[in-house]
């Protein structure tokens, strides 16, 4: 008498070439899309003159006001006067109300230095300005 033992599969099977197939579709699809797109942008295009360049919607660049150990305001790195941010910040605020500004002070520096910052910042139409801070013992 003949008996057959039991065939067990333990193993799952997983066909990989429809996951490849899909996966190659991707690449080529992606592959077409970007070339498409950079032939788009260099095309010999006339394109018209305007009297008002700069983009239609162009984000500001948040306000970085530095206030170092002996109090003085920094923005783009050069000192300025308590007038001249007042200026920046008031001409920012009126071209984009949610403008963003940061105020780091020096750690060593007068509260009353950061203080008279943030002033300015308020007063100048910046609805809530940053102080940066870092994360140490």
């Amino acid at each position: 008498m003949l008996i057959k033992g039991q065939e067990s599969e333990s193993g799952i099977h997983i066909d990989f070439v429809p996951m490849i197939d899909v996966l190659f579709n991707l690449v080529v699809f992606f592959l077409l899309a970007t070339t498409i797109k950079q032939a788009e942008r260099e095309m010999q295009i006339a394109l018209p003159r305007a009297t008002t360049g700069g983009p239609i919607s162009a984000m500001l660049k948040e306000i970085v006001v530095n206030v170092d150990a002996d109090g003085h305001m920094i923005v783009g790195g050069r000192a300025i006067a308590a007038e001249d941010l007042r200026t920046i910040v008031t001409q920012a605020a009126a071209v984009n109300p949610e403008q963003k500004v940061t105020v780091r002070g020096d750690r060593t520096t007068a509260y009353a230095n950061v203080v008279a910052v943030l002033d300015i910042c308020k007063g100048g139409g910046i609805q809530e300005p940053y102080l940066d801070t870092i994360l140490g013992d």
